[in-house]
């Protein structure tokens, strides 16, 4: 059953949709041009996934902190990313490692994509489910889980999407990439890039795009 929508949902009301309409005006300026993320980004309500001390600042391009040690990536990220994971195909089933406080897995199901994401720490996932229900998103599958190990059980993924940083690229994940897939991961440690895998019938194809700084991968479950 889906939840009643509270007052975060409603709060800004035309407010918010004018707001994230120049959010997203600023993300096509800036080179998204997928009209799928552009229109995912238009609708998902980003100050549902703050806390509401942090509102005020949900459209700027900015990371906040969203508790744990975590963030909300900057919504340039998140365009960026899921751009590259879905552009000139259909979005398919998707493994996110990292939910987070469910902004990514959001914009991901906006744009179409059956989404399976996971999170090591039990509190933010929790938080995670209550803002997919006040957004009234409720269709992504949240597993509470190690994200190095991903999802075996259901893999093959059309696309995987990391939104914490390694040191190294998880070979349980690329094992778990359909061929054709693709994998979009921040990579490194003080210095960091978003690292593109694509699997290839000629093997695993790798590009070095964005310099970016996330937060980092760690194991095991709290």
């Amino acid at each position: 059953m889906v939840a009643t929508v509270g007052p975060r949902a409603h709060g800004w009301g035309m407010m918010s949709e004018r707001t994230r309409a120049r959010m997203v005006e600023r993300l096509h300026q800036g080179g998204i041009r997928d009209e799928r993320v552009l229109e995912a980004m238009r609708r998902v309500p980003r100050h549902v996934f703050v806390d509401e001390a942090l509102a005020s600042r949900a459209y700027d391009d900015v990371s906040l902190p969203i508790g744990h040690g975590q963030t909300i990536s900057q919504p340039f990220t998140v365009a960026r990313m899921t751009e590259l994971l879905l552009t000139g195909r259909p979005a398919g089933k998707v493994l996110e490692i990292g939910t987070g406080c469910g902004y990514q897995s959001a914009v991901l199901l906006e744009s179409g994509a059956d989404v399976y994401s996971v999170e090591r720490l039990g509190p933010l996932l929790a938080k995670a489910r209550q803002n997919l229900r006040a957004a009234k998103l409720i269709h992504a599958r949240l597993v509470h889980a190690d994200g190095h190990a991903g999802l075996p059980d259901v893999a093959p993924f059309d696309g995987i999407i990391m939104t914490c940083a390694a040191r190294f690229v998880p070979q349980a994940l690329v094992d778990q990439l359909a061929e054709g897939g693709r994998m979009i991961m921040p990579l490194g440690d003080d210095e960091q890039y978003l690292l593109l895998l694509e699997k290839t019938p000629q093997g695993l194809r790798q590009t070095r795009l964005d310099p970016v700084k996330f937060v980092p991968l760690l194991s095991g479950r709290v």
